[in-house]
């Protein structure tokens, strides 16, 4: 089985014990963009079909957000790109993007997962989040630590839906941000990523 066999976020829950609830743990707020990304990002979407398929979703509207949201952390913190992980035989498969701690052993080792990231393909955020939660409870199992919380975001380019995961409570937060918005989209992945540093930081291997 992989991360895509699960068609839902409910199919992860049975599988896995997991509660579901609905709030805001994080507040969507504009965050600023350079210049230089604005007028890029506008030019393509002015001059390009940037929606037009998965692949010109990931490549020039996702990808640029996520890296851009990344580089304040770069010295302790990475961006993968469709980076295999397995906890085991059934958690396993490879996340559209994860933002990782830096391994001190160099950039093409993943250290600990803390935002799990997954298109959700054909606008389909319900399956979108059967393989992001399934994402975050490998997560959880790779970090050592099922406590501490790690981090999902499902999109489809447009709409950007946040996730928490902490010990056996999935939290999926009310509030979504729209790339008609795009400084709100930013502040949220930023946001995120903040928040799961700031958590990721107590975590620990487990004996």
């Amino acid at each position: 089985m992989a991360f895509t066999d699960f068609k839902s976020a409910d199919e992860v829950q049975k599988a896995y014990q997991v509660r579901y609830v609905e709030k805001d743990f994080i507040t969507i707020c504009p965050k600023p963009l350079p210049e230089y990304f604005v007028q890029e990002f506008e030019f393509n979407r002015t001059n390009f079909d940037v929606f037009g398929s998965e692949a010109s979703r990931c490549e020039a509207v996702i990808y640029p957000i996520l890296r851009e949201a990344c580089k304040s952390f770069i010295h302790e913190y990475s961006l993968w790109s469709h980076k295999s992980i397995a906890a085991d035989p059934i958690l396993t498969g490879t996340p559209d993007y994860i933002v990782a701690k830096r391994s001190q052993l160099g950039k093409n080792v993943l250290d600990f997962p803390l935002v799990l990231v997954a298109e959700a393909k054909q606008n389909d955020f319900a399956r979108g989040w059967g393989q992001c939660l399934a994402e975050m409870v490998a997560a959880q199992r790779l970090n050592g630590n099922e406590e501490t919380a790690v981090y999902g975001i499902v999109t489809d380019g447009e709409t950007w839906q946040f996730g928490q995961l902490a010990g056996k409570l999935f939290t999926k937060n009310l509030s979504r941000a729209t790339i008609d918005r795009l400084e709100e989209v930013y502040g949220a992945v930023f946001g995120l990523i903040e928040l799961s540093i700031s958590t990721g930081n107590s975590t620990t291997i487990a004996p």
